[in-house]
């Protein structure tokens, strides 16, 4: 069911000529609706002092929950925070002295997942939704507008208005892709090709536990991005001594599959890191591995952006 009002992102289209300047104003913008999502500037863009190809995303590392969200009373702080990229947007800083922009998003992920279709909603939330038929992802809970924590807690004692679901995608979801889409526009304008690498970790209990992965590279099984990219990755990380996965347990969410277009020019990849290499998952802070995994990501991004056409694109 598409939901009336809302643009669609497939392909980029006319959303990048939003402009910088109304970008800019999305950032910075309140609306007077007692403190909802558009009181908080939905996302923080960094440019690059000279940008390039390479666009880095972070959509999930937002610690902001609008006071509108009013989430199960009894819910904690760190099973509303479970779902969190915590952190990643300080891992990925780097990018921007090689010539990355980053794009982070602000509001946390349980108000609203900026990594789903927006009609990808869940009828059992959501009221008004008769004869939407949900996707397997937002029947087990986890749509766009989420019902359960990350660590599988209902965050609402309530259900949720269409009308509400829709206000949060507005205000959040939409101008988080329409920056998205201007800047790939803009770096495919510059360099003839724009690359997405889409930044995200996972629970250490997801990967596994300590056998499991320490990255996951999703490239939608080879078919968003030149394969070159995913093995430049691939090299990268295992130089570390760490161990990469490819598409195992995430090949790539909606954002990698919206822009993963590399016949138009347009190359997405995701890049999963194992919390357990730097974070403190019962606190959300930087664990004891924090500085060895900083300076590992960070050589990562410093060899991937020393010689950005090196992995087979234009």
């Amino acid at each position: 069911m598409k939901i009336p009002g809302m643009a669609s992102v497939r392909g980029g289209g006319k959303l990048w000529t939003v402009g910088r300047n109304r970008l800019r104003e999305r950032m910075v913008e309140g609306a007077e609706n007692g403190g909802g999502a558009t009181a908080e500037a939905p996302f923080r863009l960094v440019e690059a002092p000279a940008p390039g190809r390479f666009v880095f995303a972070s959509p999930h590392s937002g610690d902001v929950y609008p006071a509108d969200m009013e989430a199960a009373p009894d819910l904690s702080g760190p099973s509303l925070r479970s779902a969190e990229d915590a952190l990643v947007d300080r891992l990925i800083a780097p990018g921007t002295a090689g010539g990355a922009g980053l794009l982070l998003g602000r509001i946390g992920r349980a108000y609203v997942d900026l990594n789903r279709d927006p009609d990808d909603l869940d009828p059992a939330l959501i009221e008004g939704l008769e004869g939407h038929a949900p996707s397997p992802r937002a029947a087990a809970g986890y749509g766009v507008v989420p019902r359960l924590t990350g660590d599988g807690r209902p965050l609402y004692g309530r259900r949720l208005g269409l009308q509400e679901a829709r206000a949060r995608l507005a205000a959040v979801h939409a101008p988080y892709h329409e920056a998205l889409a201007l800047m790939m526009h803009e770096a495919k304008a510059r360099c003839g090709e724009a690359v997405l690498v889409d930044w995200h970790s996972m629970p250490s209990r997801a990967a596994g536990g300590a056998g499991g992965p320490d990255v996951v590279l999703g490239d939608r099984h080879g078919s968003s991005c030149a394969a070159a990219l995913t093995r430049r990755l691939r090299r990268s990380f295992e130089a570390l001594g760490w161990r990469v996965a490819l598409n195992q347990p995430y090949s790539g969410g909606w954002t990698t599959q919206t822009w993963g277009r590399p016949d138009a020019g347009f190359h997405a990849v995701q890049v999963e890191l194992n919390r357990a290499l730097y974070l403190d998952e019962a606190t959300a802070r930087p664990g004891r591995g924090w500085p060895r995994c900083a300076a590992g990501v960070g050589r990562v991004i410093g060899e991937l952006l020393a010689d950005p056409t090196a992995y087979g694109g234009a």
